[in-house]
């Protein structure tokens, strides 16, 4: 998999970290081939933490408030991913995904960090 960042710097080999500066995503590797996989995850997920629990008080953004907050808590913000000659070295099934966990979309920002040699 080409990542244009990791490309653009240049590097033979290291690592990149992608970093995502929001509350209510999160980044994950998973499969990448089948999109049932993400949808099955999500749908697991949302039983876990359902919106409209009654104990939940943060709630002024909508139902899917606190319960996108926790889902973020329960995954990550960030991945490293080595790469080398300009690709990420994910396996062949991995796929790297930010993970909206409100019902609208929202605009988000990453930051990225490339370090090698």
């Amino acid at each position: 998999m080409k990542f244009l960042v990791v490309a653009a710097s240049r590097q033979q080999r290291g690592v990149v970290t992608v970093f995502c500066q929001h509350t209510s995503c999160s980044l994950v590797i998973m499969e990448n081939a089948d999109p049932s996989a993400r949808h099955d995850l999500e749908q697991w997920l949302s039983r876990l933490v359902p919106e409209n629990d009654p104990e939940f008080t943060h709630t002024f953004e909508g139902a899917d408030d606190m319960p996108s907050h926790i889902k973020m808590a329960l995954t990550r913000t960030n991945e490293t991913i080595p790469f080398s000659e300009g690709r990420l070295l994910l396996g062949t099934w991995q796929g790297v995904f930010l993970w909206e966990h409100r019902r609208a979309p929202h605009t988000r920002r990453l930051i990225v960090s490339v370090q090698g040699e």
